[in-house]
């Protein structure tokens, strides 16, 4: 295990500064940190590592809760269940399924299989009772109905690669997107027997391989979509229009950021109170920043508001803020948690809270992995 103290950002008028407030070495080795998603009330939060295990912290204290296994291959998506079901965390896998965990005993409650060969890469729950489970996999769309673990439908003619992306629409939970290696996004209506003749609504056309999609908005009705070639487009879901293309995104956000060259982004954040859309850009070398996206009369993307350095010594694959808005304080102060390539998890603390000598360190929190095998997260 490794703690590192806090340490702040070269000081800029320009943006907020966040020190590092815990560093958190969760395996030996050169395992990776996927992805890290929290309960609704954020008395947990759950971690996806490249041994095909996922732990689960205390984010307010950081402290080690338990792990779940038994995936065995690389874990592609993880996340907790709604109010319905708020100890159920679901995670999908290259091992061709998807598994339902009880988050306070570990141990798994549920499980369904694509089938011989296949891979999982991504998952959503919707449909009129929230029990339809969507799944992405090798350019098919699979579909359980999770009460009865029953397949119930299969969409194989509108991509022609790997799904990499399938979400219900938030507030229109009949309605599906899927992404896909092939460039394309379809807009599915899954009432009824779902089909590919009847059911495909849309089909938005971004022209490369991408990597992540996420809906945003008042009423959701717009998204957002980066490729694996680090490009960023805005649509108009409900309309089928384009509202902004960023063919070079890690230029523009590059322009204005003394610190270094934005290599690659990790995700987009909307704050519903400001009506603000986030890229979040990083380095390789650990240092990322909140870049804002104007997409409506003027299209551009402006200089870092947050910043956030000194934490990671490798390529950051999670962010996962613990308020609505970079800079605003909630939970002592501390502004959320990140993973990366290098292994660590990172807890990062507004320079205005008054919580700066805190730090947090149990001997509980890593257990030494059997596994040592390095693999990325992302087949492509």
């Amino acid at each position: 295990m490794e703690i590192e103290g806090e340490i702040a950002t070269p000081i800029h008028s320009n943006f907020k500064r966040f020190g590092l407030k815990n560093s958190i070495q969760t395996n030996f080795g050169e395992d990776y940190v996927f992805e890290i998603v929290a309960k609704d009330d954020w008395t947990s939060m759950a971690v996806s590592l490249s041994t095909n295990v996922v732990k689960l912290y205390s984010p307010l204290s950081g402290q080690f809760l338990g792990e779940c296994r038994g995936h065995s291959s690389t874990i592609n998506q993880i996340s907790f269940a709604g109010a319905s079901s708020p100890h159920v965390l679901y995670s999908c896998s290259s091992d061709s399924t998807i598994r339902a965990w009880d988050s306070r005993s570990f141990q798994q409650v549920a499980c369904v299989n694509a089938g011989p060969s296949e891979e999982v890469f991504s998952f959503s729950f919707g449909g009129a009772d929230g029990n339809l489970v969507a799944a992405g996999c090798k350019s098919q769309i699979l579909f359980w109905d999770w009460r009865t673990m029953k397949q119930t439908a299969c969409l194989e003619e509108s991509h022609m690669e790997d799904v990499t992306q399938v979400q219900f629409v938030p507030g229109h939970q009949n309605k599906l997107l899927s992404a896909s290696v092939d460039g394309l996004m379809c807009l599915f209506d899954t009432s009824g027997d779902i089909n590919d003749d009847d059911h495909l609504v849309s089909v938005f056309n971004v022209g490369t391989s991408i990597g992540k999609v996420g809906f945003f908005g008042e009423a959701n009705q717009k998204l957002w979509c980066l490729t694996h070639i680090e490009t960023l487009s805005v649509w108009d879901w409900n309309k089928s229009t384009t509202e902004a293309n960023f063919d070079n995104a890690r230029a523009l956000a590059s322009e204005s950021w003394t610190l270094d060259h934005v290599d690659y982004f990790v995700d987009c954040h909307y704050s519903t109170e400001e009506d603000c859309l986030w890229a979040i850009g990083g380095t390789n070398a650990g240092t990322f920043g909140y870049f804002p996206v104007k997409y409506g009369s003027t299209k551009t993307i402006g200089s870092a508001e947050a910043v956030f350095h000194g934490g990671h010594t490798g390529i950051v694959r999670s962010v996962l803020p613990m308020s609505g808005i970079p800079g605003r304080n909630k939970s002592r102060g501390v502004f959320g948690w990140t993973g990366g390539e290098d292994g660590r998890l990172c807890c990062w603390l507004s320079d205005e809270s008054t919580e700066t000598n805190c730090s947090w360190v149990s001997s509980t929190l890593v257990e030494k992995s059997h596994k040592t095998h390095r693999k990325r997260h992302s087949p492509y």
